[in-house]
């Protein structure tokens, strides 16, 4: 059935208007932003047997845009604006965290750190640059791995941290197992990191460590 046989409260987009955008399901959702369905099948359908083969919206938005163009009822067009919605709600939560003390808005940080990297089958290894009031100079990605790991380098982060005059850093990374528990191996580096960046006066806060849903901070284990 299309989207126009359905009465004009159930269509997506009038629903949104008549009732705001959290009365709607996330299929919902999606279906406005696919916009308009193929032969036999509407746009809420398509969206529908996304999330199901996806196993739910995150695992949706954690699909690259190649995988994507291969789906039946997506095409460049609206694979643009999925992407497009991801990373301004990114962005919009990037903006909470510069706005205020990073320490001060944990929290904001955590929902930044979770949207961005839970869904990655990769890890990670990204420096939140601050200056000497805790606000954002710099969020950077610094080095991708595999499943397993990436390979960080003491001298790369010491570069960096220079080159934006950070007074102090947060180091964040993910693992694609979706288990937040500090390794060994996280330890290891955080020491040497510390060690480094002691050389020049600048500061570890902290280490957070993102996995399924969950964040862990190195400095609330005293582990730093």
């Amino acid at each position: 059935m299309s989207l126009a046989a359905l009465p004009s409260a159930e269509r997506p987009r009038e629903k949104l208007m008549a009732s705001g955008a959290d009365a709607l399901s996330d299929a919902e959702l999606l279906a406005i932003l696919i916009h308009s369905g193929i032969r036999g099948r509407s746009a809420l359908e398509i969206s529908r047997q996304l999330l199901q083969k996806f196993g739910g919206l995150g695992g949706l938005l954690a699909v690259d845009r190649h995988t994507l163009c291969a789906e039946p009822g997506l095409g460049p067009a609206r694979i643009a604006c999925l992407k497009a919605s991801q990373e301004l709600a990114q962005r919009q939560l990037m903006e909470e965290v510069k706005a205020s003390d990073v320490l001060t808005s944990s929290a904001a940080t955590r929902r930044y750190l979770l949207a961005k990297y839970r869904h990655y089958d990769y890890e990670v290894f990204s420096c939140v640059f601050l200056n000497n009031q805790h606000h954002v100079v710099k969020f950077e990605e610094m080095f991708r791995g595999t499943i397993d790991g990436a390979a960080v380098y003491p001298r790369e982060v010491v570069k960096r941290s220079l080159h934006h005059n950070a007074a102090a850093v947060i180091f964040a990374h993910n693992h694609p197992s979706g288990v937040a528990e500090p390794s060994q191996a996280d330890l290891a580096i955080t020491s040497r990191l510390q060690q480094a960046l002691g050389t020049v006066d600048i500061r570890v806060l902290d280490h957070l460590v993102i996995g399924a849903g969950t964040v862990v901070s190195l400095a609330e284990r005293n582990l730093l």
